[in-house]
């Protein structure tokens, strides 16, 4: 393994365990705060956060990806989009900030105006931190994000959990929100080596400009039309409702976030530093499709076969409405891993414009899905995502046709094992429901049945991603000891 591998690899590791430290603890505050506060809360702040949410996008995305897909980034473009972006968060904010009363006329909730007017500090928070997260990603030093990320939610969880026992009610999740945010800036302020400088370009600026907004705007659309399914549940029907639904993504996001976020933070900057190999790029995208895949479709079948018990012992039985919601989900989460590997390809070969192409091809169709749906009930709302998701697999590989002679049939017989095991595996998983143990037993059973079909059918179809897997593992263990010696 060369070192250019070696470092892919230790920094996929770092990003990773980021990811999957943070949404551990995040999960298990949840999971204390679901059984201290009453599901209307949840959908109460979940109210909130579509709009901050939506702000977020504008400082999260466009001008970040810019400076990683630019190839020769220097400290000028930085430091002028350092400056831009504190400004234009600094701006959203006092905006938010005076229509905070008018949001929360809208929601018809009045005690909902300082909470806007607190959670919206996140956005200037963000406008602080988020050239620093560029520089990491673009650099490749991802263990930042580690002490940062967890740092944060350590501090936050301890913090949110002790309000909600002293009776805070909202203000525990608030607070929790708001603190992990401002944790996390500090911590990335103190590590990170880059700081800014007093210089600013304009031509720089709009240089990146250029190709950040499709990226922006695309991000925009995506984010807009995932809260409008929230949205939509929280007017036309319930906050728990909402609170259900939204709880209900909370633990497949949990594992999707550990490994397609981790893939999409390291593939980036990676594609983008090949951008000019045609074929370097293409194996590298069918390498992150067949392994993403072969790890993340197994845990989706099993979550959504132990859906039921899982809900029941971790959030008490008052949380079961949101299971069929949860299944639906792992169903759409499965395939995460093939949109993410096609849209940075795009991204790296310099297509923002095809990106947000694309994104308002896919969101056209949500759309007119959501409005079919909307009226028949929160269900069939979840349901149709099902439907869109297929679609948009076709409509991000179509691309790749062309750009890396990597078509959707292709890629489809590249995730075919992945998809066969995890559900026979899924399917074995889910009757040993019918057991009759109790919850605990009934998990542990299906955790370790679960991992020994899967990993006995790997080794009995000589799965190609599993050997490559072992391989890595070795490699790293025989590095390390090596180190030692």
């Amino acid at each position: 393994m060369d070192n250019k591998s070696r470092s892919v690899i230790s920094n996929l590791i770092w990003r990773f365990m980021e990811r999957c430290g943070s949404q551990v603890i995040s999960f298990v505050v949840s999971v204390v705060l679901a059984r201290l506060l009453a599901p209307e809360l949840y959908g109460s702040i979940a109210l909130v956060t579509v709009i901050t949410s939506i702000l977020q996008v504008f400082v999260d995305s466009g001008m970040a990806n810019a400076l990683i897909q630019k190839k020769d980034t220097d400290d000028l473009d930085y430091s002028s989009v350092f400056y831009f972006n504190l400004v234009f968060c600094l701006i959203l904010y006092l905006g938010l900030f005076v229509a905070a009363p008018f949001i929360a006329r809208g929601y018809e909730d009045a005690s909902l105006t300082p909470v806007i007017r607190v959670l919206g500090l996140t956005l200037v928070m963000s406008g602080v931190k988020n050239v620093q997260q560029a520089y990491v990603s673009k650099t490749m030093q991802f263990r930042r994000f580690f002490f940062a990320t967890l740092g944060g939610t350590l501090f936050s969880a301890v913090v949110g959990i002790s309000m909600a026992y002293l009776g805070y009610g909202i203000w525990a999740l608030v607070m929790q929100q708001l603190l992990n945010a401002a944790v996390n800036t500090a911590i990335l302020w103190l590590t990170v080596g880059w700081k800014p400088r007093l210089a600013f370009s304009f031509a720089r600026l709009a240089g990146l400009i250029s190709y950040g907004w499709k990226l922006l705007a695309s991000a925009l659309l995506d984010t807009v039309y995932n809260k409008l399914y929230q949205l939509v549940v929280g007017i036309v029907y319930s906050s728990a409702d909402l609170a259900y639904y939204n709880k209900a993504d909370q633990l497949p996001v949990l594992v999707v976030e550990n490994i397609n976020s981790s893939i999409d933070s390291v593939l980036l900057p990676v594609l983008s530093a090949e951008q000019d190999k045609r074929l370097v790029v293409r194996e590298m995208t069918r390498r992150a499709i067949k392994m993403s895949t072969y790890v993340m479709m197994p845990m989706m079948a099993g979550l959504a076969a132990c859906a039921e018990p899982l809900v029941r012992l971790l959030l008490t039985e008052k949380w079961l409405p949101c299971v069929p919601y949860m299944q639906i989900f792992c169903i759409c989460y499965a395939f995460y891993p093939l949109h993410t590997a096609n849209l940075n390809a795009i991204k790296a070969m310099g297509r923002s414009d095809m990106f947000l192409y694309l994104e308002l091809i896919k969101k056209a169709i949500g759309i007119l899905a959501l409005v079919i749906t909307m009226r028949i009930g929160v269900f069939y709302m979840a349901l149709s995502r099902i439907f869109t998701g297929i679609l948009s697999q076709l409509i991000n590989a179509f691309p790749n046709k062309k750009l890396l002679d990597y078509p959707y049939l292709e890629q489809l017989k590249d995730m075919a094992p992945a998809i066969v095991l995890s559900a026979v595996m899924g399917g074995a998983v889910y009757t040993l429901n019918f057991l009759g143990l109790n919850d605990f037993v009934t998990l542990a059973v299906q955790l370790t049945g679960g991992v020994a079909v899967y990993v006995a059918l790997s080794l009995l179809f000589r799965i190609d991603s599993f050997s490559y897997i072992l391989s890595v593992i070795k490699n790293i263990l025989h590095r390390r000891g090596a180190e030692k010696e």
